[in-house]
């Protein structure tokens, strides 16, 4: 009789392994980056134009510093810089981007700059400054340069990009790389227009992601990495102690009492 609760105890642990094997594994191709599919030949490298040229919409920040060598002309403009500069001053002292689509900039009538990019924005207000002061230098910058990357990463959440560029790669890194069971073959990129937000699907296993135009991202843009179908049977998910400890505890009263 215990003969026969051991062998049963030993094909239910076998039938155990076998099922905890087929639902905690998944395919190398779901889950490799930048295989070469779309692009066979990598010899020529892959061409990415980096269209980045943000269009600026109200709710974002600009920080506009102005320099000039007559230091009472750069008071005008702002208080004295702290050292070193911190993104809170930036913060602090950016002007935001209205409703209607104008910043009420120092000393100057408002400027419309919705829809334009940083540069262009930059230039205009370099054109008016040039009209009331001499030897006066513009910088503009983005403050509010943030994306989002959510879903299945091990850190999700919305981060501040620091050197004013950044790829989809980058992105997934900086969330800490994707999880076992995320989705990379089909990752939702949301991104907002001055029309409203637009939805792309990227195959980060695929390397003709490299050359698309939603590779480097853009401000407020958010990344989500869904998760495979096969999560729901995964290892990790499933209570397989409780489990084997019932069948195994029902296959040796079984056997007992047979």
């Amino acid at each position: 009789m215990k003969t026969r609760a051991i062998y049963t105890l030993k094909n239910v642990v076998r039938l155990l392994i076998i099922v905890s094997l087929f639902s905690s594994c998944v395919s190398q191709k779901k889950v490799q980056l930048l295989q070469e599919k779309s692009v066979e030949d990598i010899s020529s490298g892959f061409i990415n134009n980096r269209n980045t040229a943000y269009h600026l919409q109200p709710g974002d920040q600009l920080y506009i510093n102005v320099n000039s060598v007559d230091q009472k002309t750069s008071r005008l403009f702002q208080t004295d810089f702290p050292n070193p500069m911190t993104a809170t001053y930036q913060d602090l002292n950016s002007y935001r981007i209205e409703e209607d689509g104008y910043i009420n900039f120092s000393f100057i009538d408002k400027v419309y700059v919705k829809g334009l990019t940083v540069k262009e924005v930059n230039d205009l207000l370099q054109k008016t400054v040039n009209e009331y002061f001499k030897e006066a230098t513009v910088v503009v910058q983005l403050v509010n340069y943030r994306v989002s990357v959510l879903g299945e990463v091990s850190n999700p959440g919305t981060f501040i990009i620091k050197n004013k560029q950044i790829n989809i790669l980058q992105a997934v890194a900086q969330a800490g790389g994707n999880e076992n069971f995320g989705n990379v073959q089909k990752v939702k990129l949301v991104r907002q227009t001055l029309s409203g937000s637009e939805l792309y699907y990227l195959d980060l296993t695929d390397n003709g992601v490299l050359q698309s135009d939603q590779f480097y991202l853009m401000p407020n843009d958010v990344v989500y990495i869904e998760p495979l179908k096969s999560k729901s049977f995964a290892f990790q998910n499933f209570p397989y102690s409780l489990f084997l400890s019932t069948i195994t505890t029902a296959a040796i009263v079984y056997a007992l009492f047979k």
